[in-house]
């Protein structure tokens, strides 16, 4: 038997591995159209690689998918996030957890995860071949085979073939969308696609003036414009998320912006319809509580210019830019009436911003994929064509920050690979 795996990223390489462990006599070929494997592995979460989370409840888990968290249920249930790092810890990469949750190589070397692999081929000997700097150009299924042509003539027979192509986004990384070109050719079905787990770019430019300014905990809020109830795909609630988050030149980034960034990935914004976002920076205190608090501060030091008292709620440099944006420059705390009290508060309750673009996050992503319906979940063995098998994210699954995309691919090629050379 010969298992074709099309993408050497980290789906790929848990395919190809489990392919191996799982069935002796199979012959693995993994076609990869860079020069070496794991690109997007090796640059992730930094150059550190957030190889999963050290979340071990999978119920909680598969809540960190925008998309597809329903159908992982099977794949992370059988390689659950402690499983993944044992996995790694038994073929030589110990992996440590740190207070956020994330787990990465003890190296902190994206460069250790993808050796792991290396030595697992390696072990396999002459069953497992290398295709680097292979481009596919068409696939086809004539009888039980699978005959695969590259863009520089040569062709590959195959008896199984695992889709692991990645996305469309880090384009530079060998991800550039022609996976579900692949899939479609095949008879599947490919969704809408959308970037994920980016930054905001907003039309305020008063960020910059904080521009690195961090926050350890902050409920983000995005709001829909409006609502359509004839058309099903306008949203109709507000999507929020609660962590960390900091300013940046052009906008806002971190945990928690990324985190909304998924779940709005396919809102329509831009700078002639931007996205209304609201940022409470006190998520833990009631909105009328916070209120009475500051107005206690602003009485008891009323002699005081407004930016100093504030400076005891947020850092003094976004202390003045409160003091500026809610038009009390120059003020002092006791000559602030109710209503000008109220209006601080407010603003830091949920300061208002409008995002009219995407930047680049830390695992950026995409969002869409091959439609989950057409694939099995406990296999990851199409439902359309018998043999073909999908991974990674090339189905429409996509997670939040944290490790669960690696999670994912990690959980889905592992599925993959077992059943494929089963």
């Amino acid at each position: 038997m010969t298992i074709a795996i099309i993408g050497g990223g980290a789906a790929g390489l848990m395919a190809a591995a489990s392919a191996l462990e799982t069935n002796p006599d199979a012959d693995v070929v993994l076609v990869e159209r860079n020069p070496s494997l794991g690109k997007k592995v090796v640059i992730s979460g930094g150059g550190r690689c957030n190889l999963t989370t050290g979340l071990d409840d999978v119920r909680e888990v598969l809540t960190r998918y925008p998309r597809g968290g329903k159908f992982l249920t099977s794949a992370v249930h059988q390689f659950p996030p402690a499983a993944v790092r044992a996995w790694f810890e038994a073929n030589g990469v110990p992996t440590k957890v740190e207070d956020d949750l994330r787990a990465f190589p003890v190296s902190d070397d994206g460069h250790d995860v993808v050796r792991a692999f290396e030595r697992v081929f390696a072990e396999a000997g002459p069953r497992m071949r290398f295709l680097l700097n292979h481009s596919a150009a068409s696939i086809a299924k004539r009888g039980d085979e699978f005959t695969i042509t590259f863009k520089d003539g040569g062709t590959l027979e195959a008896d199984r073939l695992i889709l692991t192509t990645g996305g469309q986004a880090y384009r530079h990384t060998g991800s550039q969308g022609d996976g579900y070109a692949f899939a479609e050719s095949l008879g599947h079905t490919v969704t809408p696609l959308a970037p994920s787990l980016n930054s905001f770019f907003t039309s305020e430019t008063w960020p910059k003036e904080v521009s690195g300014l961090s926050f350890a905990r902050a409920h983000i809020t995005a709001h829909p414009l409006s609502s359509s109830p004839s058309d099903p795909s306008t949203p109709s609630h507000p999507a929020s998320w609660t962590g960390p988050f900091l300013f940046t030149h052009k906008g806002v980034s971190g945990p928690a912006v990324f985190a909304v960034s998924g779940l709005v990935a396919f809102w329509p914004y831009g700078p002639a319809q931007p996205l209304s976002l609201s940022i409470d920076l006190f998520p833990d205190e009631d909105a009328d509580a916070f209120e009475t608090r500051l107005r206690e501060a602003m009485r008891g030091q009323g002699k005081k210019a407004v930016r100093t008292v504030l400076a005891a709620f947020v850092p003094k440099s976004l202390a003045e830019l409160v003091e500026r944006e809610a038009g009390m420059d120059g003020l002092n705390a006791g000559d602030a009436n109710k209503e000008q009290v109220r209006k601080l508060a407010r603003w830091m309750k949920g300061v208002p911003l409008h995002v009219v673009g995407r930047g680049a996050g830390d695992e950026f992503v995409t969002a869409g994929g091959v439609f989950l319906t057409e694939v099995d979940p406990s296999t990851m063995e199409s439902k359309i064509t018998p043999g073909l098998f999908f991974a990674g994210e090339i189905l429409d699954v996509d997670g939040f920050t944290g490790g669960f995309n690696l999670q994912a691919s990690w959980a889905t090629g592992r599925l993959a690979g077992i059943n494929a050379a089963s």
